[in-house]
């Protein structure tokens, strides 16, 4: 082990970094800094300065990084239309970013020797952490107890916490490993591992309810946006952070942005999760619905594709990278003219589009209707001569 005199934790008070605080001081005999990020985690932070230095911590800082992670995270992935594998709305993935880069900030004002995360060397997390980690101190010693402890199972480290007294709010029946912030709830673990077992889901869901226990009359909402960015819920302006608080309510109420599926992580092994995110779910709805009334075909078209890659580069923890900054250029001019006002309904786990306006509505009634317009039917002939004619010349060719 490389001598280490004071080291950095991405502390959440959970399993993992709960008994590492101890471990390092066991094993690498350093001052152990823990610190906490505030990405909307809420009661989950209760408490966490306490019980840091009650295991050993020297100092433990809590980091209200809430607004910086929807302004520069969530929002340009949901501008990107950013969805991995067609299902994950990506809330654990641009969430490592922004705490991993305030750790680095944190570790080099303290003049830490290493940086420590209770990542697993199965999961995707230790990439995202130690991507960003190299980004912005590429020079300092990372230490993750996972790829170095004899420790074998989460069993393993609740043995391993209560030998040494230290408190968990988890037992070995609800040990599931779960991922919590402002965008989204994630579950995995236990029955979860067995993809054939239907998820206990009034034992483990806790933004919201199943879609046969949401109420039977539907919720409606509307949502304005300005450049790609929702700005005002039912008409009243709201910052990020309270929109999607507020999204989150009323989405979970109606049993809505439920996910079960099993994934490709980046390591290599699929892996089975479920997601809770309502506010999210009803963002993307809304956001896709306003960019069919205002990209054209071509840029819609060759957004959806960048996308798929978008969604891929978050996931896979490359966000301070020059493809993902150059994406994001492209997206950001795509979303000049995302503005508008979107009628969403809520019913019983779905998310129903129910009205769409824009000043920068390129869907123009006079030429859509199946009405008397001034358009030219007759144009449309030597249209199809010209668009078939490959077609035309090798049918003739092959008779």
């Amino acid at each position: 082990m490389k001598p280490v005199k004071k080291a950095v934790l991405a502390y959440s008070g959970g399993l993992d970094t709960s008994i590492i605080i101890p471990w390092l001081k066991e094993n690498y005999g350093c001052e152990v800094i823990a610190v906490a990020a505030d990405v909307g985690q809420g009661e989950e932070l209760s408490g966490l300065i306490e019980k840091a230095k009650k295991t050993g911590a020297s100092a433990c800082y809590i980091e209200d990084l809430r607004r910086e992670f929807v302004e520069d995270y969530i929002f340009p992935t949901l501008q990107a239309g950013a969805v991995y594998e067609g299902q994950y709305l990506l809330g654990t993935s641009f969430a490592r970013p922004v705490i991993g880069r305030r750790i680095v900030d944190i570790a080099l004002r303290e003049g830490a020797d290493a940086i420590v995360h209770g990542c697993t060397g199965k999961g995707n997390d230790q990439v995202r952490f130690e991507l960003a980690i190299k980004a912005f101190a590429p020079q300092m010693t990372i230490i993750a107890p996972w790829r170095e402890w004899d420790l074998k199972s989460r069993e393993d480290e609740i043995a391993y916490a209560e030998a040494r007294n230290i408190p968990l709010t988890i037992t070995r029946e609800t040990n599931y490993s779960k991922d919590k912030n402002l965008w989204h709830l994630s579950h995995e673990g236990l029955d979860l591992e067995d993809p054939n077992n239907e998820p206990l889901y009034d034992k483990i869901l806790e933004l919201g309810v199943t879609p046969e226990k949401a109420p039977d009359k539907a919720t409606y909402l509307t949502l304005d946006f300005a450049a790609g960015i929702p700005v005002a819920l039912d008409g009243k302006a709201l910052d990020g952070v309270a929109l999607i608080e507020r999204l989150n309510a009323l989405g979970g109420a109606n049993g809505v942005g439920l996910v079960d599926m099993v994934e490709n992580r980046l390591v290599g092994m699929k892996s089975r999760g479920v997601y809770e995110t309502p506010g999210g779910a009803i963002l993307y709805k809304a956001h896709a619905a306003l960019e069919t009334l205002t990209l054209d075909r071509d840029t819609a078209h060759y957004k959806e594709q960048l996308a798929v890659r978008f969604a891929e580069l978050v996931y896979y923890g490359q966000w301070f990278t020059p493809l993902r900054r150059a994406l994001s250029a492209f997206v950001s001019e795509t979303q000049k003219k995302v503005s508008g006002r979107v009628k969403l309904k809520l019913y019983k786990g779905n998310i129903i589009l129910a009205g769409l306006t824009s000043p920068h509505s390129l869907y123009d009634t006079e030429l859509a209707s199946f009405g008397e317009s001034d358009y030219n039917q007759k144009d449309a002939e030597g249209f199809i001569n010209l668009f078939g004619l490959p077609s035309k010349v090798e049918a003739l060719l092959n008779r």
